[in-house]
């Protein structure tokens, strides 16, 4: 019975759409070609939805399901939301015409024009969110940030560290274009780099294939990770708790072949000519249903409060709840988490919007409180819908500077 709702609204939804190349054209071939279409993409998000196993996890078939089907019911509303409002105006007329004239009622037929903007307009979401499954999902942005700090050890003026977040290993279907990501990390040269988790999105063996190509990436000064919400397997079905553990286990030996120095609620120094740097690593804490995995005392139980510290926590969401109230200055937090939502639209120094922000205040770029700074990565990889429109793959580069006082 679940289903009753969701059925009635796609019955509604493609009936509706319709009218629209109805009214544009009484070809019976372009009918044909739309009911052929819908029927394909619909029956295969249907089909795919019966016989998820969860056990199997999020395959990128699945992904390309969900993504023509959010392409085309996109596409669809847009379409929907012009005729209704040729309706109302229809619906008006009609009204005014029976009491002007006390004729009945006779809504005047849909208008060619109308319909004609309603099957382009129409075509402006479906194309996009197409383009981003086919171009946008690999297309791999340098973002270079300078962060100033008057704190900062003399030794680390000019540190460059190198962040990436969310690689969601279980989406990826194109080893060369992942590869040609990762060789742009490597480009970057940088002194440190760090993982802000989500490895999978729901197995360690998502993770396996691409294991080589990730150790490849080298830091001097070391490669660090922690865990997001889709590292612990608490979104498929396991046949035992134990199978669960051994998951687990499975996903703590990935990221140490990865090159990955695990950090599960602990902390590592990064020296450089003597002085040092605090490298803090929490587990997974994120807001409302999230998980709660991250404990930030036991996190920095081996550091002292004078050091310069840099946080790993995947959800941005920690940042504002736990790490800028706590009485330990946290100088630089790097998340990842919203993956910017994957779509929106962003021209540096004019806009910057996506539909995530409704629900993360901070959800993609550098934010600032005092002397505290938190970048959120807008991911590597892409989960659910296999693409990206406007917010692309991101590899975050980030200088610390020595803020020079004034005497």
């Amino acid at each position: 019975m679940r289903w009753v709702p969701y059925i009635v609204f796609l019955i509604v939804v493609e009936w509706y759409a319709f009218q629209a190349l109805k009214t544009v054209t009484q070809n019976k071939v372009w009918w044909t070609f739309y009911g052929v279409t819908v029927s394909l993409i619909l029956g295969n998000i249907i089909w795919q939805t019966l016989i998820f196993d969860r056990s199997v996890g999020w395959t990128p078939w699945i992904a390309y399901g969900v993504g023509s089907f959010i392409a085309l019911l996109s596409g669809q509303l847009v379409m929907i939301l012009v005729l209704f409002f040729e309706d109302l105006s229809r619906i008006a007329l009609s009204v005014y015409h029976f009491f002007a004239t006390e004729q009945k009622i006779q809504l005047p037929e849909r208008r060619k024009f109308v319909s004609q903007v309603a099957l382009v307009l129409g075509t402006i979401p479906f194309s996009s969110l197409l383009y981003g499954m086919y171009q946008g999902r690999y297309n791999y942005r340098v973002l270079k940030y300078t962060l100033t700090y008057p704190s900062l050890p003399d030794s680390f003026d000019g540190f460059q560290i190198t962040q990436i977040s969310d690689l969601h290993c279980g989406s990826f279907d194109n080893t060369e274009k992942v590869a040609y990501g990762m060789e742009l990390i490597n480009q970057q040269k940088s002194d440190l780099l760090l993982f802000t988790g989500d490895l999978v999105n729901n197995k360690s063996s998502e993770a396996r294939p691409w294991v080589d190509l990730v150790a490849n990436i080298e830091a001097p000064y070391g490669k660090f990770s922690v865990l997001g919400n889709h590292d612990y397997g608490d979104y498929s079905s396991w046949e035992s708790e134990a199978a669960k553990q051994k998951n687990m286990e499975e996903m703590y030996q990935t990221h140490k072949d990865m090159g990955f120095d695990l950090l599960l609620n602990e902390s590592r120094y990064i020296e450089k000519n003597g002085e040092k740097i605090a490298l803090v690593g929490v587990e997974n804490w994120g807001a409302g249903r999230f998980k709660k995995a991250g404990d930030l005392e036991k996190s920095i139980a081996q550091i002292q409060p004078e050091d310069f510290k840099i946080l790993l926590s995947h959800d941005p969401s920690h940042w504002e709840a736990e790490v800028l109230p706590h009485s330990y200055p946290f100088h630089l937090t790097l998340s990842g988490h919203t993956h910017g939502f994957q779509f929106g639209i962003e021209i540096p120094g004019w806009i910057k919007w996506s539909p995530i922000q409704w629900r993360y205040k901070h959800w993609a770029g550098i934010y600032e409180e005092k002397e505290q700074k938190l970048n959120v990565n807008r991911g590597f990889g892409y989960l659910a819908y296999p693409g990206r429109v406007g917010i692309w793959p991101e590899i975050t580069v980030i200088t610390l500077k020595k803020e020079k006082l004034l005497v």
